[in-house]
């Protein structure tokens, strides 16, 4: 079996490999990440070092879930996820500019014999966005925001061929196990006309689909830009999902209702400078009404997505259910 670093090597170029320290492992224990250099010699003896970023995946077999959901269909969504991070990188991330930055992909490859893929990235801490934060302040988020704002302007309209269809890890078609364990009431039996509510817009792009604080980069030198990484779920849909689930993972529930009206006001700022740049025929008007109408609905699928996979999440709280209500009493009211 070739070991990781001569794979590297062999498909990098290099003319070797140094393996560094690992830096975290994948969810359920799909394999690992962690930092590498690759190092070349040219004609004249010099060396030149470059630091990577190593995600080896190994999905040869399932694992058991941290929180118990280890079915099937749970590891044939990882197995998925993950050819579809390899997808984005390859096809879609040379798309994204320096307002939406994300690792250059240097090389990958898929290890039929073992069941996953090697991809090489460029080291972000290299690039100065070395800074990985659980707790944000408002400059923080104002710079993961206008992230999230020109990558979806990036990619409005795009048809996410070779992405999921429709991008976040808990759409409701991945997750029959945990509508399932939903308990019987309004948000269940109205999971489906959520759910379509937020297919049927008008202006799709493509949602990150993972977009918590955890997956962005930031750094000391440039507060007002970030990186982001983990693109296992991408794939077409409204903006709103990642703008309301990133906000559920950095305020508490205070927070949010206090701050929802002036960070979407940010977030559409930031989105009408990047659309007019990029797709100036775009009437956003239009764009900015559709999305701001799908904010509470975007809120309410996720909700629905935890209340099965988690009943007791944190993020279950009032103002988690005073937005989910009133999208249960508009549908009822239609």
């Amino acid at each position: 079996m070739t070991t990781l670093s001569e794979t590297v090597r062999q498909i990098t170029g290099a003319d070797s490999v140094a393996l560094g320290r690992e830096i975290q492992s994948l969810w359920s224990g799909y394999g690992v990440i962690q930092c590498a250099e690759l190092r070349t010699v040219d004609a004249e003896g010099l060396s030149t070092n470059v630091p990577v970023v190593i995600k080896h995946i190994d999905v040869s077999a399932a694992r058991t879930n941290p929180r118990g959901w280890g079915s099937d269909i749970s590891h044939q969504r990882k197995v998925r996820s993950y050819q579809v991070e390899k997808t984005f990188y390859d096809c879609f991330s040379p798309q994204c500019n320096q307002l939406c930055l994300v690792p250059n992909l240097i090389a990958a490859t898929e290890k039929l014999d073992e069941g996953g893929w090697v991809i090489v990235l460029a080291d972000l801490n290299a690039l100065g966005f070395d800074r990985r934060k659980s707790e944000v302040d408002q400059r923080d988020i104002q710079a993961c925001l206008a992230w999230l704002a020109n990558f979806h302007a990036a990619f409005l309209g795009n048809m996410a061929d070779g992405l999921w269809p429709i991008g976040t890890y808990w759409h409701l078609d991945t997750r029959p196990d945990e509508l399932a364990a939903m308990p019987s009431g309004p948000l269940k039996q109205s999971a489906e006309q959520i759910d379509q509510r937020l297919n049927g817009a008008t202006f799709q792009t493509l949602v990150h689909g993972d977009a918590k604080v955890a997956n962005f980069c930031f750094s000391d030198d440039d507060r007002d830009r970030v990186s982001a990484v983990d693109f296992q779920y991408v794939g077409r849909g409204c903006g709103m999902k990642d703008v309301a689930y990133f906000i559920s993972s950095c305020l508490s529930e205070q927070a949010a209702l206090r701050q929802q009206e002036s960070l979407l006001n940010f977030y559409f700022q930031q989105l009408q400078i990047a659309v007019t740049a990029r797709n100036p025929e775009v009437k956003f008007s239009d764009l900015e009404r559709e999305w701001r109408e799908l904010y509470p609905f975007a809120w309410a699928d996720f909700c629905r997505f935890l209340s099965g996979w988690s009943p007791g999440h944190w993020k279950l709280n009032s103002y988690s259910d005073q937005i989910t209500q009133s999208v249960l009493d508009q549908l009822h009211r239609e």
